[in-house]
């Protein structure tokens, strides 16, 4: 991995914050990952894709020879057309589509302009997440658990009823959850409560969707180096972030993205109602 992330300075960004600003870079992959063609000819729709662990995804499943489709806030187009631009490199079709999903409307508009664009669909990645800290129970604004439950949990439910009839027959939905859902900070109340439904989630859509050949997975970061941390947590917070882990140290989001290259590709043609961890250590029992 290219930076250091045992000892990341203290540094905050105004929501949803920008790769730009993070300090160190991260690494997505843009020059680390070397792709194998394991994904040669697949299809992919991957929701926060702009930056963190979704460009990862977007820039590893394009290198493994994927074309794809990233959704994104409006408020995060700079970031979206860097990775556009990244992914494109590799040289398959990519495209951008702006929106929030806190909606069944935009979900549903999102899945069809996916697929017009794409000619069809084999991998859905729910990856898109909303999180704000706050020190105490009574802190936490109505609106925001209504939205991160909108966003984290309610978004992945229509994405995958929009889209099952294209997933039949040999797709994949592969699910963001957290290591939150199994170790829940206390100042991540709601979002990590969300982690652990999308833990449920996959389990019961495996069951529900396996009878027409879809599998459903999920991966379980831990802490990642992206700028949702510093657009989200309080300044103390993030000096240091992740060195609590028993790697000592936060990941890389390529570190991340290899788990969904793996349950994407037909290796994992027998992995299906799984939760992988990628957590540095961290327990997910």
């Amino acid at each position: 991995m290219s930076a250091d992330l045992s000892k990341i300075p203290s540094q905050t960004q105004d929501w949803p914050g920008t790769v730009a600003d993070l300090k160190p870079s991260p690494d997505h992959g843009e020059t680390s990952w070397v792709g194998r063609d394991r994904l040669k000819g697949k299809r992919a729709l991957i929701t926060g894709g702009d930056s963190g662990i979704g460009r990862a995804i977007a820039i590893a499943f394009a290198k493994e020879g994927a074309d794809v489709v990233i959704a994104h806030l409006p408020q995060e187009q700079a970031d979206a057309d860097e990775t556009v631009r990244l992914a494109s490199q590799a040289g398959g079709k990519v495209m951008a589509i702006a929106g929030d999903l806190r909606t069944a409307e935009e979900n549903r508009r999102l899945a069809a302009e996916a697929v017009e664009f794409l000619g069809g669909l084999d991998v859905l990645i729910p990856n898109a997440a909303y999180q704000m800290t706050h020190p105490a129970l009574e802190e936490f604004p109505e609106d925001q658990i209504v939205r991160t439950y909108e966003t984290n949990v309610f978004s992945p439910f229509w994405l995958v009823r929009a889209l099952s009839d294209e997933l039949a027959d040999g797709g994949a939905v592969i699910i963001t959850t957290s290591v939150q859902a199994y170790s829940p900070s206390e100042h991540l109340l709601d979002y990590a409560s969300t982690k652990a439904a999308l833990n449920n989630l996959t389990v019961n859509l495996a069951a529900e969707l396996g009878g027409d050949g879809i599998r459903v997975n999920a991966v379980a970061p831990g802490p990642i180096w992206t700028p949702l941390i510093p657009a989200t947590m309080a300044k103390e917070k993030v000096k240091g972030f992740g060195s609590d882990t028993p790697l000592g140290r936060a990941g890389q989001p390529i570190e991340v993205a290899a788990a969904f290259v793996f349950l994407a590709s037909d290796e994992a043609s027998y992995v299906s109602g799984a939760v992988l961890g990628v957590t540095g250590g961290k327990p997910t029992f």
